[in-house]
């Protein structure tokens, strides 16, 4: 009854392997596949489709949608680490079609970080990824193995971390940035940009990532100026964002790198 590729279709019950140990108070959904050895807490929610493996533990409060795929020894919905934690129910949300390779942990938030952890859609997390408590991630990001963020990190979408990098807490990675390898983060990724190194430096625009998102050349062109003006230079900020506005009125691409700008709370990595 177990296995990658059992997911029956047409099932009206879950298909739970008879070594899992499901708390009778989780909530589980239709075609849910839970294989051997997982532990399914209380306050767990799992909707349709899901299947989770063999040595996975899943605390709640945490509710998982559809379709999502957790690989052995994954632990998901955890107690916070945190000092500041003293056993609240603090939540984790999971989206839809998120992928979570051997190893991965997900801690809940903590009621000093607004109480919840989220995760969006169509994420992939390798093997040995942290994401820790009160993070936000977005939709289509994907982890690379062993690279990790802090507590009340945000990552924005279709950001890709690479192996082993490290993300310094309440740092913002934007939407189409690339980090390279054992990169480490403290300061805010701006969007398209490609960091690398320790402390992570700007080396130019994520371009290969853009044309693979379907970004027109036009497009793409108009972002090499924007990174141009913001890291090359020598502008404050404030110049850097006046230029940008004005570019942004026949390239409106380019708010998504203002807005980030306009909210960046740790400064940018430049």
């Amino acid at each position: 009854m177990y296995g990658r590729n059992d997911q029956c279709r047409g099932e009206s019950k879950p298909v739970i392997d008879k070594h899992a140990l499901v708390d009778p108070k989780a909530k589980v959904a239709a075609n849910v596949h839970i294989g051997p050895w997982t532990l399914i807490g209380p306050d767990v929610e799992i909707a349709e489709g899901t299947w989770i493996g063999p040595h996975v533990v899943v605390r709640g409060p945490t509710r998982i949608g559809r379709d999502n795929k957790i690989y052995q020894f994954a632990t998901i919905g955890e107690d916070s680490p945190d000092k500041k934690y003293g056993g609240e129910p603090t939540r984790l949300e999971i989206g839809d079609r998120n992928i979570f390779r051997e190893c991965c942990t997900v801690h809940r938030g903590t009621v000093q970080g607004g109480g919840v952890t989220r995760i969006g859609d169509d994420n992939l997390f390798m093997a040995y990824t942290h994401v820790a408590h009160d993070c936000t991630v977005g939709n289509q990001v994907v982890f690379s193995n062993n690279a990790s963020v802090a507590g009340h990190v945000r990552v924005e979408d279709f950001a890709v971390l690479g192996g082993m990098v490290g993300v310094h807490q309440f740092c913002a990675v934007g939407s189409y940035s690339f980090a390279a390898a054992g990169s480490i983060i403290l300061k805010d990724v701006p969007p398209f940009v490609m960091v690398s190194g320790y402390p992570a430096e700007a080396h130019g625009l994520n371009t290969v990532g853009l044309e693979r998102r379907g970004y027109s050349p036009n497009s793409i062109s108009a972002l090499k100026r924007a990174y141009k003006i913001v890291f090359r230079q020598s502008l404050t900020l404030q110049e850097a964002m006046l230029e940008l506005k004005n570019m942004a009125l026949e390239y409106p691409e380019i708010n998504l790198m203002i807005d980030f700008l306009s909210n960046s709370t740790r400064g940018i990595i430049r």
